[in-house]
């Protein structure tokens, strides 16, 4: 079974406010399932206001939206609603709040990868 086909990557869009963290974090989560999954990270928006714009520029459209812990769960909330909005079905995931602090880019590849079947997995 396979949820992202070889002939067609998964496009991923990160928001985080540190672009560079976001494109070494996703990289490393793509490297640990590429053997499962097929994504690329598409793009990363550094502010809400950016979000939508960024979603209907990338073709084919995205799959995945992450929001990074540095938003707040209200932030959160109002950047997966703008997503779904701009692409409906698309699968969205909000790392914890202060994840990042918590556990330094490390722990969020770690979760990552421990939740990439369940996000996958949405309808």
């Amino acid at each position: 079974m396979t949820t992202a086909t070889q002939e067609q990557p998964v496009q991923l869009v990160s928001v985080n406010t540190a672009p560079d963290r976001a494109k070494k974090v996703i990289g490393a989560v793509i490297e640990q399932v590429k053997e499962k999954y097929a994504i690329e990270h598409a793009g990363n928006s550094e502010t809400i206001e950016g979000v939508e714009p960024l979603l209907r520029s990338i073709q084919p459209p995205p799959g995945i939206l992450f929001c990074a812990s540095m938003w707040t769960p209200e932030q959160q909330e109002e950047i997966q609603s703008i997503a779904r909005k701009a692409i409906p079905g698309i699968k969205t995931h909000a790392i914890p709040t202060g994840l990042q602090v918590k556990v330094g880019p490390e722990g969020i590849v770690k979760y990552l990868v421990e939740r990439i079947d369940e996000i996958m997995a949405e309808p």
